[in-house]
């Protein structure tokens, strides 16, 4: 067996464990939220969201990857591209907004807990849909805008999916639309929702600090901490690739960080929540027992 070989079969198994484990710790968190009536508060239905997002993120990238893997057919077709490209950015987007809505759930249960259950009880459907409303018309803007780019050489693109920072470093002409909502998009969901959380937790904290019982400051910590490893994760990974320049000498590090951006964050947020949420693991112990 040669080196290609043994690495070949590595990819596979790799990406099928990654995608089996994602799958799995996502589907065991909603399965979890929706049999066990004490969750069903708007914090564990924006997790439930969190998780769906998260199952479809794997099932965007993965499964084609595999088949090409197993076929040995890299051909992908543009309609399969833009349809690839759209799922994407459609959870892309739902995971950006989801983001910004548990921030602000956090936000009113910490700073100001005795008004939560009347303030988010009122409008907890409305961000629900707020957040795959959006997800479905930003992938919209930004998968019709690619249709402007003209591909005049080069048909191939190395990445592992089609990405639309693979597709611009193969186009030679028409990327000014998706220049211009690019720059809206990264204002409107990625600057402002990031400055907010940042002030929704320098508030948090503030008010946490004023807690004089340690066991209740602590428990108050302990409900921020795993919403915020999740947003660095995903903000830093997500920043990370896409702040690459595009050369061929930084193709490999930046396959390497989409991988971990679409694959891994996703499989990992689950297990960032339910590690350090005492409620969920009773709730799954309870359905396992």
């Amino acid at each position: 067996m040669t080196f290609d070989n043994k690495l070949y079969i590595f990819n596979i198994v790799f990406f099928y464990l990654i995608y089996f484990f994602g799958i799995l710790v996502n589907f065991i968190i909603v399965t979890v939220i929706f049999l066990d009536v004490h969750l069903h508060t708007p914090m564990y239905l924006f997790l439930c969201n969190l998780s769906i997002i998260d199952i479809c993120y794997t099932n965007v990238t993965v499964p084609k990857l595999l088949y090409i893997l197993l076929s040995k057919n890299n051909i992908v077709s543009f309609t399969q591209c833009l349809i690839q490209i759209y799922f994407f950015f459609l959870a892309d987007s739902a995971e950006i907004t989801v983001l910004f809505i548990m921030a602000y759930d956090r936000y009113v249960a910490i700073c100001h807990p005795l008004d939560y259950h009347r303030i988010l009880n009122k409008i907890c459907t409305l961000l629900v849909m707020v957040i795959w409303i959006t997800g479905c018309i930003n992938s919209a803007l930004l998968t019709s805008s690619i249709l402007k780019m003209l591909f005049c050489s080069s048909f191939s693109i190395h990445q592992f999916f089609c990405d639309a920072k693979a597709l611009i470093n193969i186009s030679c002409r028409g990327t000014e639309m998706f220049y211009i909502v690019m720059y809206i998009d990264c204002f409107v969901l990625g600057i402002f929702p990031f400055i907010c959380n940042l002030l929704s937790y320098v508030q948090i904290i503030k008010v946490i600090l004023r807690i004089q019982s340690r066991e209740s400051r602590s428990k108050a910590f302990s409900t921020c901490s795993s919403h915020l490893t999740v947003m660095a994760i995903y903000y830093g990974s997500g920043t990370a690739v896409y702040m690459i320049p595009p050369s061929n000498g930084y193709d490999v590090l930046e396959q390497i960080l989409t991988v971990f951006y679409t694959t891994v964050v996703p499989m990992l947020n689950p297990l960032i929540y339910s590690l350090k949420n005492k409620d969920l693991k009773k709730s799954l112990k309870k359905l396992l027992a």
